[in-house]
């Protein structure tokens, strides 16, 4: 009898620590947490806004732009031609810190040759990562500005091709460029298309820059040399 009566009270101590570890186990069971992805950071890039070239732009349009005072317009004006956007941006850094520096790139830019720019280069224009460095420089040599809107149509929208277009240019040919091409470079307006046409075929680029030296100086022959080819 003692036997069974402890048979019976072993069974229902073992249904109790069954129990009591089936509802410690359900307490410790908790529902997952759904942790929401962070936004993507985007970068504060002004769309739609043109940007103005430092060495055409005059001191009431530089002294609008943000974070350029009186003085620093008067180092800008004095100090150009620049022939390279690393130029202008060794000056302002003089000044300005790398935000500022930025944001002012927005509006004012020297354009990037496309076929000669180093690549890290590139990455002064907003918007521009190692990635989309990369690529601007994958696809050399540029014929045209065409091709560039074409190749890099691949990776962003036809928006923002036209946003990054103003930061860099295809030197044209001398001797075959369109009327409109050759417009197309920075200050040169019908006379200086003219003159452009009128000393074709050019035999070579000193011979450009003695004919065209006829006409504007030495700076400004510089400058314009940047944007032809043959």
């Amino acid at each position: 009898m003692n036997t069974r009566r402890r048979l019976i009270r072993t069974q229902l101590v073992s249904l109790v620590l069954a129990a009591g570890l089936m509802g410690c186990s359900g307490s410790a069971t908790e529902e997952p947490v759904e942790v929401a992805a962070p936004e993507p950071v985007q970068p504060a890039i002004q769309t739609g806004t043109a940007v103005l070239n430092p060495n055409q732009a005059g001191q009431e349009e530089l002294l609008a732009l943000p974070h350029l005072d009186e003085p620093l317009v008067a180092a800008i004006l004095e100090q150009r031609p620049f022939l390279a956007m690393t130029d202008l941006a060794a000056l302002l850094g003089e000044s300005l810190d790398q935000d500022q520096q930025a944001e002012l790139y927005q509006a004012l830019f020297v354009p990037m040759n496309l076929n000669a720019t180093a690549e890290d280069d590139f990455q002064l224009v907003p918007g521009v990562g190692s990635r989309l460095a990369h690529e601007f420089e994958e696809y050399r040599p540029y014929q045209g500005i065409e091709q560039f809107r074409r190749e890099i149509g691949k990776y962003v929208d036809d928006e923002e091709v036209a946003r990054l277009e103003q930061f860099v240019f295809v030197p044209v040919n001398l001797n075959s460029a369109s009327d409109q091409e050759i417009l197309e470079i920075p200050g040169v307006g019908e006379k200086l298309l003219h003159e452009f046409k009128e000393y074709r075929p050019y035999e070579s680029i000193e011979q450009f820059r003695r004919e065209i030296g006829k006409y504007v100086d030495d700076k400004e022959i510089s400058r314009l040399e940047r944007y032809v080819t043959l």
